[in-house]
């Protein structure tokens, strides 16, 4: 590089040609000067700065000193680094350290009181069913993003989905989401790219059904029963369970509804389309190491009222007595598990409901706590 400046070329032209930064040439240019190029000291140099200003032993005795002071004698109570700069200015020091500097001066000395925050790894990803955390079988997430409007005040909602291991996008914007929509948009989904083990909704009516009655299964979840997927059902407000579509709602939101102004529905459903279809391309790679999925059965079709069978999951955090509500009934679980994540396992073949102990510091670890007679009603189901 240097022997290519010395012979003319632009410091610009040498960085392009050798594919570094402008920043490169011109430092190792300035390093060689103008001493002839066996004679340059080529040999990295350290980044530590020449000159290093530390502090009088003598002042950071003093501010130890003072801190048990303040700590001890103090009217106000205050010890800290900002209390210990205060007390400085009113004592004849020539000149005080700044209170980042004072910080560093106890951080080093080891007199700090609070504790670092212990931050152990997270759980892998669908760690609340064991067979999807081993990577073994395929989780679909669907949610609703709600809130948008056209303008003219045409309203927008949107039911997103993505596959929790290979990523698998779909988005279907429009008018107000309901379940009828919904059991379109799976079964058309679930017909070209096959069926998940599994698919994780929040508790939200047009999913579930309706909450006001017990032992009530909804048009989507009798939709996923009759197909094999087994439903898992899990409360918006804990951290984590969504994390995966709600990553991908904020990613559509950003990069389809707040890029581009629509003019109406088509307008908007063509503009996710192709963003969907982009998305997709680039997670090919990952869409190929996910696990297999499930052939949609050729003569299927949805029979509301017949009886639901399968499986259902809830993911419900216990009160303080070890209590969760599923289906409309309170479960007495374990009363040595107040406040605590339980999966509710809903057998509907053999008319049981099993509960397993959840912790995230263990995920592996995921004891039975209780089994129960459960049988659902041979009830109708009402439009």
């Amino acid at each position: 590089m240097v022997t290519a400046v010395r012979a003319g070329c632009s410091v610009r032209a040498v960085a392009r040609q050798f594919r570094v930064s402008l920043l490169t040439v011109q430092r190792w240019v300035q390093r060689a000067g103008r001493q002839r190029l066996d004679r340059v000291d080529w040999s990295d140099r350290s980044h530590r700065p020449r000159r290093i200003r530390r502090t009088a032993p003598e002042l950071e005795e003093r501010v130890v000193t003072l801190r048990s002071q303040l700590r001890d004698e103090s009217d106000l109570g205050e010890f800290g680094a900002r209390a210990i700069h205060r007390a400085l200015l009113e004592l004849p020091v020539p000149r005080a350290p700044a209170v980042r500097t004072i910080g560093r001066i106890l951080e080093r000395r080891g007199v700090l009181d609070g504790r670092q925050r212990l931050r152990r790894p997270p759980p892998p990803p669908g760690w609340y069913v064991p067979a999807v955390a081993a990577g073994q079988v395929e989780l679909d997430s669907f949610d609703i993003v709600e809130g948008l409007v056209i303008a003219g005040g045409l309203e927008v909602e949107v039911l997103n989905g993505v596959s929790l291991h290979g990523g698998l996008p779909v988005s279907w914007p429009g008018p107000p989401v309901r379940a009828t929509m919904v059991v379109e948009a799976l079964t058309t989904h679930w017909r070209t790219d096959g069926l998940p083990t599994y698919a994780q909704f929040d508790n939200d009516t047009c999913f579930q059904g309706a909450h006001q009655f017990p032992d009530t299964l909804g048009r989507v979840t009798r939709c996923c029963l009759s197909l094999g997927v087994v439903p898992i059902f899990v409360p918006p407000q804990e951290p984590g369970f969504q994390a995966a579509i709600e990553n991908y709602n904020g990613r559509w939101q950003a990069k389809v509804w707040a890029r581009f102004r629509h003019a109406d529905y088509h307008a908007l459903q063509r503009r996710s389309a192709r963003y969907v279809a982009a998305l997709r391309q680039r997670l090919a790679p990952r869409l190929e190491r996910a696990p297999t999925r499930h052939r949609f059965p050729q003569e299927w079709h949805l029979d509301l009222q017949a009886r639901p069978r399968g499986r259902l999951i809830f993911i419900r955090r216990a009160d303080e007595r070890g209590r969760v509500e599923v289906l409309g009934h309170r479960w007495a679980v374990a009363t040595h598990w107040g406040h605590r994540l339980i999966r509710a396992e809903v057998d509907l073949e053999t008319d049981r409901i099993r509960f397993y102990a959840l912790r995230r510091r263990a995920p592996a670890e995921q004891p039975l706590l209780l089994t129960q007679r459960y049988h659902f009603p041979r009830t109708g189901f009402r439009e």
